[in-house]
C-alpha cells in the first residue's frame, strides 16, 4: 500500500498537485444499495410518492452532486466532467440498487464524483420517502470500478 498522498512530512493537509501529471481519460462507477420496506418500493414503482417521481428526482440529485464535488469534499480537485450517469433499479422487493459512472478527461480521477453521485441519489430516495419508512439503510456504497490514470483498471463487484 502507497502512502497516504493528503498529508505533508509534517502530517499538514494538502491538496494533491497533479499539475505533473498527463491528460488521461479516466472513468469511475460507484454503488450503493438502499434497503426498505417491501410497502416503500411498491409505493415508488406505482409512482404514489407524494413528493413525485423518486428514481428521476434522485437520479437528477446524483448527477448535480457528481458535479460539486469538490465543494463538499475539501481535498478534492474540481474536474470537467465529460459525462455522468446515475441510474436507479429495484433489485428486488426491497431493494433499490444505484449505479453511479462518471468520465473526464484530466490529470485526475473521478472516484469520488462517483462515489458523491451514488451516495446523494440514495439519499435523496430516503429524503423522499421517509415519511413513509424511516428505517431505510443505504449499504454497500463502493468504487466498483475505476479506469485510467498511472494506476490503471481497477474492478470489484
Amino acid at each position: 500500500m502507497s502512502a497516504l498522498t493528503h498529508f505533508d512530512d509534517a502530517g499538514n493537509a494538502v491538496m494533491v498537485d497533479v499539475g505533473g501529471k498527463p491528460i488521461t481519460d479516466r472513468q469511475a462507477t460507484a454503488r450503493a444499495e438502499l434497503v426498505m420496506l417491501p410497502a416503500t418500493l411498491a409505493m415508488i414503482i406505482a409512482g404514489q410518492a407524494k413528493k413525485g417521481d423518486v428514481f428521476a428526482v434522485a437520479q437528477l440529485a446524483g448527477i448535480m452532486a457528481a458535479k460539486r464535488t469538490a465543494d463538499l469534499i475539501p481535498l478534492c480537485h474540481p474536474l470537467p466532467l465529460s459525462a455522468v450517469t446515475v441510474d436507479l433499479i429495484a433489485a428486488n422487493a426491497t431493494t433499490v440498487e444505484i449505479s453511479a459512472t462518471v468520465r473526464t478527461s484530466g490529470r485526475t480521477g473521478v472516484e469520488m464524483e462517483a462515489l458523491t453521485a451514488a451516495s446523494i441519489a440514495a439519499l435523496t430516495v430516503y429524503d423522499m420517502c421517509k415519511a413513509v419508512d424511516r428505517g431505510m439503510r443505504v449499504e454497500g456504497l463502493r468504487v466498483v470500478h475505476k479506469a485510467g490514470g498511472k494506476s490503471g483498471d481497477f474492478r470489484q463487484e
